[in-house]
């Protein structure tokens, strides 16, 4: 079937449908501020629970904040793989598991990256405006100074270096077929319940170069130390409005995307991903103009393990897990950036400005995508 002709303004004014195009902006946008409102609540939440839970500070980014915004994906997932009424609509939840990782390695490393340019910058110019007459000289995150220190590098790397091989196994197994597939989902959950565990148990170990200051609980702006019941609250009541306005959203990008001419695959493959990881990428935003760059990144690779394991291990049992051209191009185009990142994190020269980068590898996936779909 040819892809939809693409419609100027006029025509669709012509057509009368420029009122409600405007109608799905304005969600759309609507959306995106809650979304942003919503995570800097939750990050706020999320931080007081580590605390009550005593887990150490960098699993608050790579495990609580990580599943908490990886949760409504994982659900899409299951969803679509359990409930769709064809194979379609199943397909639905592989696509799912294949661009969740594709958007966080790529896109939101990639804003992750650029936040921390423009932060630094933004500080520099600030001693300088100071009058002190004393000039920081390019302080950590500046874009001609690697990422924190040696350890830090080697913390991040270890997440990647788990990520690649699962993923490369993930990717083999949807161009295969054999009988006993399906059970090889379990495998997948056992990876990050292994995982999942060495956080929890090493999760103290950066905790004295880790300093987190804790600002007050949003339900309780004046309480020293808040209310157990009100940390939950506010995690749970974040959630919800975060899982809520994050499919509102990504219903908006498909409504819209036929309406200018996108044909359904190019806003499922290029668009919906980017939507769907949106709170991990706003997360990632907060935390870095907070100062805790560590958290950022931690949930980032945090929530890439989860979306590496369990989506995949939902798909592996209840689908064919059967890769099209679009699904093995997204595979290899996400492998190409983790070893990008590793390469960098290994060598302790991981800028901001070489992790803003990461974001062209999805300008290089949907380029790539051109002939696939046509």
């Amino acid at each position: 079937m040819p892809p939809p002709p693409r419609r100027s303004i006029s025509d669709l004014a012509t057509a009368g449908r420029l009122d409600e195009v405007v109608i799905h902006v304005l969600l759309l946008i609507a959306c995106a501020v809650a979304i942003y409102l919503s995570c800097e609540w939750f990050v706020n939440a999320v931080e007081w629970l580590g605390e009550r839970l005593n887990v150490g500070k960098m699993a608050v980014g790579t495990i609580l904040a990580a599943f908490g915004t990886a949760l409504p994906e994982s659900v899409v997932t299951l969803v679509a793989v359990t409930t769709g009424g064809t194979e379609e609509a199943k397909n639905i939840g592989v696509g799912a598991a294949m661009g969740g990782p594709l958007a966080l390695a790529t896109v939101a490393y990639g804003v992750s990256g650029v936040v921390l340019l423009l932060h630094r910058r933004r500080r520099r110019a600030a001693v300088i405006a100071g009058g002190s007459g004393e000039v920081e000289v390019d302080p950590p995150g500046d874009s001609a100074q690697a990422l924190g220190t040696a350890r830090d590098m080697a913390r991040l790397a270890k997440d990647q270096t788990w990520f690649l091989p699962i993923f490369i196994v993930k990717v083999g197994l949807g161009l295969v077929a054999f009988a006993f597939k399906p059970v090889l989902g379990l495998l997948f959950f056992a990876a990050y319940a292994v995982y999942f565990w060495r956080e929890i148990r090493g999760g103290h170990d950066d905790d004295d170069e880790l300093e987190v200051e804790l600002e007050p609980l949003k339900f309780q702006p004046k309480a020293a130390a808040p209310a157990t019941w009100a940390v939950i609250a506010q995690t749970l009541v974040t959630l919800v409005v975060i899982f809520f306005a994050s499919h509102l959203f990504v219903t908006q990008l498909e409504i819209i995307g036929p309406m200018i001419g996108l044909s359904a695959s190019v806003t499922a493959l290029l668009l919906s991903p980017i939507a769907t990881e949106l709170p991990e990428t706003m997360n990632a935003i907060i935390w870095i103009r907070q100062g805790k760059t560590k958290l950022a990144l931690a949930n980032i690779s945090g929530a890439m393990m989860i979306q590496a394991t369990v989506p995949s291990g939902l798909g592996l049992l209840f689908t064919a897990w059967k890769f099209d051209g679009a699904l093995l191009w997204s595979g290899l185009v996400t492998m190409a950036a983790i070893v990008y990142l590793l390469a960098n994190m290994r060598a302790h020269r991981l800028t901001p400005l070489r992790l803003g980068m990461a974001a062209g590898f999805y300008l290089v996936f949907a380029i790539g995508l051109i002939p696939i779909l046509t």
